[in-house]
């Protein structure tokens, strides 16, 4: 697994979600291998993939039987686009079987690449079909401030805060927000958890009133939103803010891009908290990330109206050359048969008590502040040592976490750094004992960064 390269110097790729500059002068992390839940660099040094890449990898790495499915696909038709009346069969079954896993009612699928686009593209159908629908004003879409629904220029301005809006200049004047939940870290002092959802109910019909809801479209929310830095909303905050949507004729969309798949304890994220969107969007696990492919699932409400203006146009024009990949798809239904015959969801509830220990022993840490845990995803809100502060939030990713992130991978272990914590989502196929593991190089890399802080 070695390279031959490890003098190479990086003067051309430039990364994502890193310090341009840097690159130029430093070698990133360069990966080479991959087997279960860990990945190997150029040297051959092992690290726990505490992410799963980016929430992802839900299988884990090098798993024979999606590596034969895209082999199969690839002999049998490696490219064929789905659109103009013609697909291929990995395609059909992959939306038949979707549509029956789907918690809304008279599900149609359609395919993408990646889940930003998936969200770009239920933004567009939901303009066409209020356009079609006799209300063209409907156009503003709501989110969650530091939530994160994709990179596009429309999911840039949905996602993230005012800071990463003026980086891109990006346009927001159809966009709304309203405050990301956490319970109970955002509570006031005094106020109960049915209060606080009840609050948040309240700043929604406010946001929505001010804007006037006759231009309003939908609220686009994930279950838990990963990105955010997982936190987790009070009991009934969805039924109360589906309450709020339902009475003005808004949509809501429910972004599984992360959570999907058995994250949370069950299929979905929404069957976890209850939630029933009226269209729902997939990505990362849809096929353990093996091969680029999201899904755009839609209740027949939803989907009737498209149709209207389908016939109206005679065509609904929309469609791209990568979406419904064959060798995607088919990598795809493999991963769901895997999800189900090796019951990977009751797997995951079963594991869940231990991984919520883990997260539990961190909070003795002098450099932990508080974790925060909801199916296999977890957080580790970090603070400096002595004052119990957590470390402020920024736009730039750096200082303690970074810190943290750098000593983990001397520890073997690769976590996602947040502007003021760690994020953790490894792969489903986790077992008890290599949770321990995982905790056990997280704990000396944070053991490691409070040993190199100067004395204070």
């Amino acid at each position: 697994m070695a390279s031959t390269k490890l003098n190479y110097r990086n003067d051309t790729l430039m990364l994502g979600f890193s310090d341009l500059k840097r690159l130029r002068s430093e070698r990133p992390l360069v990966l080479t291998g991959g087997r279960g839940i860990r990945v190997f660099d150029e040297r051959g040094r092992d690290y726990i993939e505490a992410v799963s890449s980016f929430y992802c990898v839900a299988l884990g790495y090098s798993d024979e039987e999606l590596i034969e499915a895209a082999i199969a696909q690839m002999r049998a038709l490696p490219i064929y686009p789905s659109a103009i009346d013609r697909t291929v069969p990995a395609v059909m079954e992959l939306a038949e079987k979707l549509a029956a896993l789907s918690p809304m009612p008279q599900t149609h699928v359609t395919f993408a690449t990646t889940g930003s686009e998936a969200n770009d593209h239920l933004i567009k159908f939901i303009w066409y079909a209020n356009g079609f629908s006799g209300e063209p004003r409907r156009r503003k879409i709501i989110s969650r401030w530091s939530s994160y629904h994709g990179s596009t220029i429309q999911l840039t301005a949905l996602g993230g805060g005012s800071d990463l809006h003026r980086s891109f200049a990006v346009p927001t004047d159809e966009c709304l927000y309203v405050s990301h939940p956490n319970w109970p870290g955002g509570a006031e002092p005094g106020e109960s958890e049915a209060a606080y959802g009840d609050r948040l109910a309240a700043e929604l019909r406010s946001v929505i009133e001010q804007a006037g809801p006759e231009t309003v479209a939908a609220f686009f929310a994930e279950p838990v939103s990963v990105s955010a830095g997982m936190y987790v909303p009070p009991v009934g905050y969805f039924t109360k803010m589906k309450a709020v949507l339902d009475a003005y004729g808004i949509l809501l969309v429910a972004d599984e891009v992360v959570t999907g798949f058995g994250r949370t304890g069950q299929f979905w994220g929404t069957q976890t908290l209850d939630i029933k969107p009226d269209c729902m969007t997939s990505s990362k696990a849809l096929s353990s990330a093996y091969q680029p492919i999201s899904a755009i699932l839609m209740s027949g409400d939803f989907y009737d109206r498209l149709e209207r203006g389908s016939t109206e146009k005679g065509w609904f024009a929309h469609g791209g050359t990568y979406h419904a990949h064959p060798v995607a798809a088919a990598v795809a239904l493999k991963t769901i048969e895997i999800y189900e015959r090796r019951n990977l969801v009751a797997h995951v509830r079963a594991i869940m008590p231990a991984w919520a220990r883990g997260l539990a022993a961190l909070k003795d840490h002098p450099l932990v502040a508080e974790t925060r845990c909801f199916g296999l995803l977890g957080a580790v809100q970090l603070k400096q040592p002595g004052d119990g502060e957590t470390v402020p939030a920024s736009l730039r990713i750096g200082g303690l976490p970074a810190q943290v992130y750098q000593a983990g991978l001397e520890a073997g272990i690769i976590v996602r750094p947040l502007a003021n914590c760690l994020v953790l989502s490894p792969p489903l196929i986790i077992t008890v004992a290599e949770i321990d593991e995982l905790f056990e190089r997280l704990t000396r890399a944070l053991d490691q960064v409070l040993k190199d802080m100067p004395a204070r």
